[in-house]
């Protein structure tokens, strides 16, 4: 993978500034976060970025799933 300049912002900028790290992977498809002068992190464009092919039911998929990961007792006490 070749890294763009215009994609690199520090972990203490992203920290500082998540808006702008969000806004470089929509202008860019991806942001590269260095840490300690590392790539380390990527953040990625899901709706652009061809890292990432998803279908719009497979991003639903993965929601509902963290959604119910997140509530499983919630649910298996619904569901008594």
């Amino acid at each position: 993978m070749q890294i763009n300049t215009t994609q690199i912002i520090s972990m203490t900028e992203a920290n500082q500034n998540f808006s702008r790290a969000a806004k470089i992977a929509e202008r860019n498809g991806s942001a590269v976060i260095f840490k300690n002068n590392r790539p380390k992190y990527l953040l990625v464009n899901l709706t652009d970025n061809s890292v990432l092919e998803l279908t719009d039911d497979e991003k639903i998929d993965i929601v509902a799933k963290r959604i119910l990961d997140k509530h499983r007792n919630a649910f298996k006490e619904l569901a008594k």
